[in-house]
Parts: structure tokens; C-alpha cells; sequence
């Protein structure tokens, strides 16, 4: 597996050719330094470069709670990647990802279009850093797409009504929802159940979901102390049982082997062997609409 490694920045002024596209310009967004943001802080864990200090001071202090984030982390982008190369060996040619976060190599539409370079992929963030990182993902080859959308999975209809989605996917064909580590900075009153129910209903059959989730099931007292110091600098964060997560993926055919840790789902060689669950404590699944 490739290094993981964080891109450098460059400027936010982007503009779109056949292969990698985003509607420009895009309106600048407030870049906060002066408070955490989990993605930079999920960044740090991968032992990236792309944080400031409060960052730095958050995930110290959430790893004083749960010192085997960093394992999660890794483990968690293993999956993204294993998760990945198997829609597209089974057909799929088009993604939308949300809450993309820092681009950190390989990215998503590496994986996909190595195996199948015609691959078209949308993705999604709301953070002004990774706006400004943007371009890092609009790296297409030549017989694929990338597209970047500046929107937030709180508002699915914003999503689902862009140019930069309707430009780049085509919603009458399949589409891989990948829903990476995000869901559990959805609280329940947020309505998170009926966020991802509304991106679903709009794909069609042979449409795939892709997630990963932090739970408690396995080290409820570090999780819930790491929660809590997110939850103390302003990020909400939720972590749930496999019961709540099954919710997720209630309607859809579950691949093999199920909601699973993502070290047990379909492991390969980048599974360090002898990982406890309790050091991973984050689920992943796959999922087809029938």
C-alpha cells in the first residue's frame, strides 16, 4: 500500500477541465486556526501536517483518552481503501464522497481509477482547509472525473441539486455513497437516520453505501472520554452501539462479512497483525441497494 502522506496547499482558485472540475470561483470560507477541527485533528493522527496548534492540543488531549487513536485512524483509512478497490472489481464507476476531509494519498479516486480509470468521483467537504487542498483531488486521468462540492452532510438537498454532482455523475446509473468517519459527528438530533435515507432514496438500484463509525461496543470508558474532550472544543460527537448502526444500513443487502470492525473486513497485508478490537473501536460495512 502506498505511503500515506498529506498533499501541500495551493490556492483555492479553481476551475474545471473534462477530467477534474469544481464550480469557480468558490466562495472563500473562514478558516478558524484558533479552534480544533477534526479534520485536521484526524490529520495529525495520521501523522500528517495539515493542523495548527489548537488541533494539535485537542487530539493530544483525546489520545491521553483513547491513546490508540492513531491505530483507529490508520485502520479506518485502510478500510476506505480496501472498501474502494472492491466496488470498483464489482463494477461500480462512480462515487460521491462526503466528508472527504485533508487529501491523503492515496485518495479515493487513486484507488478507483487505477483499477478502472473511467471512474467519476465527486467529492464533498464543507472545511476551508480542504478547500484550499482542493486541487489535490481533482487529479483525474484523462478518462475519469473528479469534481470537489463545497457542502455540508447536514443539508443532503444541496448536495443532491449541485451542478458539480449532476456535471460529473449520472444518477440514473449506480453510485457508491462513502460515508468515511463522518457519522459520528452526527448527534441523533441532528437526524442522521434520515440524512443518509434521503441520499439513498436518490441513487439508484445497485447503488452502494460505504461507512465507517466509532463505537463504544468494545472500550466504552476511553471512547466516551475521547468524545467528550471533541465535544468540550465545540465538535459533536456521537459514538454508537452496532445496534445504532445497523440503523444505517436498514432496507440495504449487507456484503460479506457484515458490520464488521474494520480490521476484520476483508483484511489484506495493510492489517497489522495482533490488533485488539478494542484498539481499532470503529465499524465498517458495505451495503447494495436492491
Amino acid at each position: 500500500m502506498p505511503p500515506e502522506t498529506s498533499t501541500p496547499a495551493t490556492p483555492a482558485t479553481l476551475f474545471g477541465t473534462d477530467a477534474t472540475r469544481t464550480r469557480a470561483p468558490l466562495a472563500p470560507a473562514e478558516l478558524r486556526v484558533d479552534v480544533a477541527h477534526a479534520a485536521r485533528m484526524y490529520d495529525y493522527y495520521l501523522g500528517g501536517k495539515d493542523h495548527f496548534p489548537a488541533d494539535r492540543d485537542a487530539a493530544e488531549a483525546a489520545l491521553l483518552a483513547l491513546p490508540t487513536l492513531r491505530i483507529a485512524a490508520r485502520q479506518n483509512r485502510s478500510f476506505l481503501l480496501r472498501a474502494t478497490r472492491h466496488l470498483t472489481e464489482v463494477g461500480i464507476r462512480q462515487f460521491l464522497d462526503i466528508g472527504t476531509g485533508i487529501p491523503t494519498s492515496p485518495n479515493l479516486h487513486e484507488v478507483a481509477q487505477t483499477i478502472a480509470p473511467d471512474s467519476r468521483i465527486v467529492y464533498t467537504d464543507n472545511d476551508p482547509l480542504v478547500l484550499a487542498h482542493a486541487r489535490a483531488l481533482l487529479t483525474s486521468v484523462p478518462q475519469g472525473a473528479t469534481a470537489y462540492l463545497d457542502a455540508d452532510l447536514h443539508d443532503p438537498d444541496r448536495i443532491l441539486t449541485s451542478p458539480e454532482l449532476h456535471d460529473t455523475l449520472d444518477l440514473t446509473r449506480p453510485v457508491a455513497l462513502s460515508l468515511i468517519a463522518i457519522l459520528h459527528f452526527l448527534p441523533d438530533d441532528h437526524d442522521p437516520y434520515s440524512i443518509v435515507r434521503r441520499l439513498m432514496d436518490a441513487l439508484p438500484s445497485g447503488s452502494y453505501l460505504a461507512l465507517t463509525h466509532i463505537t463504544v461496543d468494545h472500550d466504552r470508558e476511553s471512547v466516551d472520554a475521547a468524545a467528550e474532550v471533541y465535544r468540550q472544543r465545540g465538535i459533536p460527537v456521537q459514538a454508537r452501539s452496532i445496534d445504532d448502526i445497523e440503523r444505517f444500513v436498514d432496507g440495504l443487502d449487507l456484503l460479506d462479512p457484515g458490520i464488521r470492525l474494520v480490521h476484520h473486513w476483508r483484511p489484506d497485508d495493510g492489517v497489522p497483525p495482533g490488533l485488539t478490537d478494542a484498539q481499532v473501536s470503529v465499524y465498517g460495512a458495505v451495503a447494495r441497494k436492491l
